[in-house]
C-alpha cells in the first residue's frame, strides 16, 4: 500500500505547557503572549505545529485538565483575543496550532456538573455517571488513576458520582446522546475559529464497563479501552473527518495489535496515537535505567503494525506527564549528559511517524532535585507520597522515589537563560526553577554549534530534506543487542541507517551484512567523525546516521 502524503506526516510538532513556557506579565505563570513571543524560536528550530496543553477556564486542580468552560480562556493565560492573535501569527509563520481536547471529564465546577448535582431530576443529571452506594460505601471497588476510590459521595442527592482521575474531575456520560451533541458542537466551534486539530486527552477511558464488573489484574480495566468504545469513537471520527486537521489520541491501554483499528488509514478514529508501550505513564517505582531490548521491541511493534501505509505513528520521548527522558533513559552525569540527550533524540526523531518534542527537551533539560514534598504541585504525586508514608516508607526514601517519577519534573519553567529566574519570568515562578539553568539554557546553546539544541535542528533539517526519513520503510537491525539500537529507513534506492549506543558503556557489534558501512556517507554524529568498520566499537551514547544512495 502506498503511503498517502499529508502535512502532519511531514511536520515536527512541539508540545507547549503554557504555565511553564514564558511569563510576559510578571505573575510567575506562563501565558499565551509568552508563546507568541517565542514563535520565531520555534520556526528556527524547524517546528511545523505546536500542541498547546489546556488554556481553558479551570479551577486548576489538575493544571487545566479540569475544564469549567470549554469556550473561554483562563485569565491567568490571557484572553480569547490574545489566543486569536497567537493563532494568526503562528499561521503567518507557517506553524499550525493544535489544542488539547479533554472530553472524558470536566471540572466539578463546570455548569453541566453544577446542574447535574443540583437534583436527581435535573435535566443534566445524566450528563455524568451517578449511582447508589452499597451498605458499606461506594457502588463498587473501582479505584481512581490518581489513587483512592473512583467514587465520590454527594450528600445533597445521596448518590455517588464516578471520576477516573481526581474527585474534582467527574467523568462525562458518553452513553447520553446529548453529551456527545454538546461536545461535538464545542469541537466545531474551535475548528471554525481556525485551530488545526486536537490532541485528545484520556480518550480510551470514555466507555465504562457495567458497574458490577470486578477488577482483576488491572485496577483500571473497567474504564480503559472497554468493548463498545468503538461506537463513541466512530461518531467522534465522523466529526473530525469533515476537516483537514490533525488528531492525536492519548490512548492508555491500546496495544500495537489494535493500532489499525485506532489509527488505520482507511477507518481509524485518529490520525495517530500516543501509545504507552515504550514509556510507562503511571510508573511509580524507581527507574533502573533503560532496557534497550524491550525499548526496541516496543517501538518496532508499532512501526511494523502501521507499516506500508496501514497507518501512522506519533513519536515522542517526553511530555508533561512523565519525567525528563535524559534523566530516565540517558544520564545526568556531566561526562554523558550531552551525548545521551543527542542519542535519545535520534532514537525517535527519525522513525516513521510524526515526532513531538516537549519544551526543554531540545536543550536537554533534566529532572528537578526536589528537596521537599512542599515543592511538588501535581495532585497525583502528592497523593502517592503520602500513601507511601502510610505504608511505612521513610520520608527520605519516598522523596527519593518522587524525585525520579514526579510529573513535575517536566513542568519546571523553561530555561531560556542563566538569569535568576531563567529568563522565564521577572519573579519567583509558580514552580521552582531547576538550579542547573546556569549550564542548561537556550541562550548558551544557541551560541554553541555542538549543543543539543543545534543537534536537534540538524536532525529536523535532515528529516525535512529527505523523504526516505519520513515515508521510508523501517527495518530493525541487531534486535537482541543489549546496548545498540540500529535501524534503517529506505525509500526506493534512498537508504539511511541510524546507529545508537543507548548505554553508558562501550558497545561492540558486527554490523548487518547487508550494510557495508565503508560504502556509506556519515551525515550526522553526536561525537566524532572517526571511521567505523563492520566489526566496530561504539563509545558510551555514541550515535550516528549514515546515508547511502545507489547511483
Amino acid at each position: 500500500m502506498m503511503i498517502k502524503k499529508a502535512w502532519w506526516k511531514e511536520a515536527v510538532g512541539y508540545q507547549i505547557y503554557p504555565r511553564s513556557f514564558l511569563d510576559t506579565n510578571g505573575d510567575g505563570i506562563g501565558d499565551l503572549n509568552g508563546i507568541r513571543a517565542k514563535l520565531d524560536y520555534l520556526k528556527d528550530l524547524g517546528i511545523g505545529f505546536i500542541w498547546i496543553t489546556p488554556v481553558y477556564e479551570s479551577p486548576n486542580v489538575d493544571n487545566g485538565y479540569d475544564i469549567s468552560d470549554y469556550q473561554r480562556i483562563l485569565s491567568t493565560f490571557g484572553t480569547m483575543e490574545e489566543f486569536d492573535l497567537l493563532l494568526e501569527e503562528a499561521h503567518e509563520l507557517g506553524i499550525k496550532v493544535i489544542m488539547d481536547l479533554v472530553v472524558n471529564h470536566t471540572s466539578s465546577q463546570h455548569p453541566w456538573f453544577l446542574e447535574s448535582r443540583s437534583s436527581r431530576k435535573d435535566d443534566y443529571r445524566d450528563y455524568y455517571i451517578w449511582a447508589d452506594g452499597q451498605l458499606d460505601g461506594p457502588p463498587n471497588d473501582w479505584t481512581s488513576i490518581f489513587g483512592g476510590s473512583a467514587w465520590e459521595y454527594d450528600e445533597a442527592t445521596n448518590q455517588y458520582y464516578f471520576h477516573a482521575f481526581a474527585k474534582e474531575q467527574p467523568d462525562l456520560n458518553w452513553e447520553n446522546p446529548r453529551v456527545k451533541r454538546d461536545v461535538f458542537t464545542m469541537i466545531n466551534w474551535w475548528l471554525d475559529k481556525g485551530v488545526d486539530g486536537f490532541r485528545v486527552d484520556a480518550i480510551s477511558h470514555i466507555k465504562k464497563a457495567p458497574l458490577e464488573t470486578v477488577t482483576a489484574d488491572d485496577p483500571f480495566a473497567p474504564f480503559k479501552n472497554v468493548t463498545g468504545i468503538e461506537n463513541h469513537l466512530e461518531e467522534l471520527r465522523d466529526v473530525f473527518k469533515q476537516r483537514d486537521i490533525l488528531t492525536v489520541g492519548e490512548a492508555n491501554g491500546v496495544g500495537a495489535n489494535e493500532a489499525q483499528q485506532w489509527v488505520g488509514t482507511e477507518a481509524g478514529y485518529f490520525n495517530m496515537l500516543f501509545e504507552f508501550d515504550h514509556i510507562s505513564l503511571w510508573n511509580k517505582t524507581e527507574q533502573e535505567g533503560l532496557d534497550v531490548i524491550q525499548f526496541k521491541q516496543a517501538l518496532t511493534a508499532w512501526q511494523q503494525a502501521l507499516a506500508h501505509g496501514k497507518g501512522w505513528n506519533a513519536l515522542y520521548m517526553e511530555n508533561h506527564d512523565i519525567p525528563r527522558s535524559v534523566s530516565s533513559f540517558g544520564s545526568e552525569e556531566t561526562v554523558f549528559w550531552r551525548a545521551s540527550a543527542k542519542a535519545l533524540a535520534l532514537s525517535f526523531l527519525l522513525l516513521q511517524g510524526t515526532p513531538f518534542i516537549y519544551q526543554g527537551q531540545e536543550i536537554g533539560m533534566t529532572n528537578m532535585p526536589f528537596q521537599s514534598i512542599d515543592e511538588i504541585d501535581a495532585v497525583d504525586t502528592r497523593n502517592f507520597y503520602y500513601d507511601m508514608l502510610q505504608t511505612g516508607v521513610a520520608p527520605e526514601k519516598a522523596l527519593e522515589i518522587i524525585r525520579q517519577t514526579a510529573r513535575d519534573n517536566s513542568r519546571t519553567p523553561m530555561q531560556w537563560t542563566a538569569e535568576e529566574f531563567a529568563g522565564f519570568s521577572k519573579r519567583q515562578p509558580w514552580l521552582k526553577i531547576n538550579p542547573n539553568k546556569q549550564s542548561i539554557n537556550v541562550l548558551d546553546e544557541q551560541a554553541d554549534p555542538h549543543s543539543i539544541l543545534n543537534f536537534y535542528k540538524e536532525i529536523i533539517r535532515l528529516r525535512r530534506e529527505n523523504e526516505a526519513l519520513i515515508y521510508g520503510d523501517y527495518t530493525l537491525y541487531l534486535p537482541e543487542h543489549p546496548q545498540l539500537f540500529v535501524y534503517g529507513r529506505r525509500l526506493g534506492e534512498e537508504r539511511f541507517v541510524v546507529l545508537i549506543n543507548l548505554s553508558k558503556e562501550f558497545a561492540s557489534a558486527d554490523l548487518p551484512e547487508n550494510v557495508h558501512i565503508e560504502d556509506w556517507e556519515l551525515v550526522l554524529s553526536n561525537l566524532t567523525g572517526r571511521k567505523i568498520q563492520q566489526h566496530t566499537l561504539f563509545a558510551p551514547f555514541e550515535a550516528r546516521v549514515y546515508h547511502f544512495r545507489n547511483e
